[in-house]
């Protein structure tokens, strides 16, 4: 199954629950939930965190969301904590980042949520354009039309903002704190 991580290793177990910790059915994106047999997850030097991470039945999840196809196979959607919830819906940035990276002037995107007085939080894009394309109004507008060929209008960023180059680790991994923070200095972020 292509976009699949695979199936639970032989000596362990998955579950997907909701926000109130109940098993969800096929096909629908929740928590993603593991035990494996006699070993144990904790994060380094944070007992607190290690305490929420966990349930009562001895699984323990490090926040990513997906959801089991009718075979067991498991699909990541994307982190919870990068989850955006607009208008009481819940929307993957990782689907939104996916439909703009396949536009041939974007070389990288970061999509997140900003806050919004009516809706909790409003979608935002931050993209690298390719090299030798100017972030400007006309590239806007064209990931934008593109972007409405693809995704749901729910799923439409509100707006989006260029930058030379995306903040990320040496290892790679996008640095999207940095980039959405600002938005929510002074605030308490919705989730």
């Amino acid at each position: 199954y292509p976009g699949t991580v695979g199936r639970a290793w032989p000596n362990a177990e998955l579950k997907i629950t909701d926000d109130d910790g109940h098993r969800l059915p096929v096909g629908e994106p929740g928590t993603v939930w593991m035990r494996m047999g006699t070993n144990t997850f904790e994060y380094k030097g944070d007992e607190e965190k290690t305490k929420k991470s966990h349930d009562e039945e001895g699984f323990f999840t490090v926040g990513d969301v997906g959801y089991f196809n009718e075979d067991g196979y498991l699909f990541l959607c994307d982190r919870k904590s990068d989850m955006i919830i607009a208008g009481g819906v819940n929307i993957y940035p990782a689907e939104i980042e996916s439909a703009i990276h396949e536009h041939p002037h974007v070389a990288d995107v970061a999509v997140f949520g900003i806050p919004d007085e009516d809706m909790g939080e409003q979608i935002k894009a931050v993209i690298q354009p390719i090299e030798g394309v100017a972030g400007d109004d006309a590239l806007r507008e064209s990931v934008m039309a593109h972007v409405r060929e693809r995704l749901g209008k729910y799923k439409w960023p509100r707006s989006i903002d260029f930058m030379e180059e995306l903040p990320r680790e040496p290892t790679g991994k996008l640095l999207k704190r940095k980039l959405r923070d600002p938005y929510w200095e002074g605030r308490e972020r919705a989730i």
